[in-house]
């Protein structure tokens, strides 16, 4: 696969898991190219750098959840071992622990992935304010237009007067 490809597919690695964005072990080993093994093992002998906001192991039912939901993590569901979750502020620190070049490099595209997630959330969000306004508009504009179309209707359900020259009828004859 070549980098472009990759660099493509970074938005596609982030998961929302506990309520936070992260990447998962086996994904961040494959970019940094490591074995996944060797990416635990020097997280575990940093421990004290990655607390619980920077990355967390995934429970057995998260760990499922994952595999059903994206199939290119299927090799996971018979490991007996439980992928680990890295925030953004994770995977930073993971470039400290992983002193590569292609690790230095790898983190540097995630860093801008995660920045443009997060920009396009908040255009999202604006996005989504905007349309809010504007179907606050609508709603009053219809129901403007459905109480003057029920006016009209009473108006024409009202009798009409007859209209044009009424001959008396007289009883003189």
């Amino acid at each position: 696969m070549s980098k472009e490809l990759i660099k493509d597919e970074y938005e596609t690695l982030i998961f929302t898991i506990r309520g936070r964005k992260v990447m998962i072990d086996t994904d961040l080993a494959s970019l940094y190219q490591v074995p996944t093994k060797a990416l635990k093992q020097q997280v575990k002998r940093n421990a004290e750098r990655f607390p619980e906001d920077f990355m967390f192991e995934l429970s057995k039912k998260e760990k499922d959840e994952l595999v059903t939901n994206c199939g290119r993590l299927a090799g996971l569901k018979h490991s007996g071992v439980n992928p680990l979750a890295f925030s953004e502020q994770g995977v930073a620190m993971l470039s400290s622990v992983l002193r590569s070049r292609m690790a230095i490099q790898v983190n540097i595209e995630i860093m801008r992935t995660f920045a443009r997630y997060r920009s396009f959330l908040k255009e999202h969000e604006e996005l989504r304010k905007e349309l809010r306004a504007m179907d606050s508009k609508l709603d009053r504009a219809f129901q403007f237009l459905m109480k003057r179309l029920d006016s009209l209707h009473e108006e024409k359900e009202r009798p009409m007067r007859k209209i044009g020259f009424r001959f008396k009828e007289s009883n003189d004859k």
